[in-house]
């Protein structure tokens, strides 16, 4: 990988469920922390079109994705690498789910699991900032999202 394809930004399209107070997340198998459900935006290609092909590659579902909730700017290292990525968060509902049952995956290397909101303080959902954005506002209200994980703060 070259050094400017090393330095790129990352577009990603992210969603949040939220039923009888908890969220649907989405874990790597093998990872310590979970994630939103979603995935890169391709190029020429809507952040709500992503977010829906995500969804529908990963849990097998059509959904509506819904209002635009905001955006986290998040650095992590990984394997080595550092990278910067900008989630851009939308609500989504899951057609005939319940937060009795993870629904299951299409993709072999994730699973999906539902963390009660009143908890997300002490969970390992990433990028961190979520934790507090999710459990405040829970998915409507006063004004769009922000949060950042880079050293100059939310």
């Amino acid at each position: 990988m070259s050094k400017k394809d090393s330095q790129r930004i990352e577009i990603i399209a992210r969603g949040v469920c939220v039923q009888d107070r908890r969220l649907l997340v989405c874990h790597t198998k093998g990872a310590s922390n979970t994630y939103l459900p979603g995935g890169h935006v391709e190029f020429g290609e809507s952040a709500v079109d992503a977010l829906a092909r995500e969804l529908d590659e990963e849990l097998g579902i059509t959904c509506r994705v819904g209002a635009f909730l905001g955006a986290v700017e998040h650095t992590f290292a990984q394997h080595g690498d550092v990278h910067c990525e900008i989630n851009l968060v939308f609500a989504f509902d899951l057609p005939g789910g319940h937060a009795r049952e993870a629904p299951p995956s299409r993709e072999d290397y994730i699973e999906f699991q539902w963390e009660n909101i009143d908890s997300l303080a002490a969970s390992t959902l990433e990028p961190s900032v979520l934790r507090n954005l999710i459990s405040s506002k829970r998915g409507g209200g006063e004004g769009s999202w922000w949060g950042s994980t880079f050293s100059d703060g939310e």
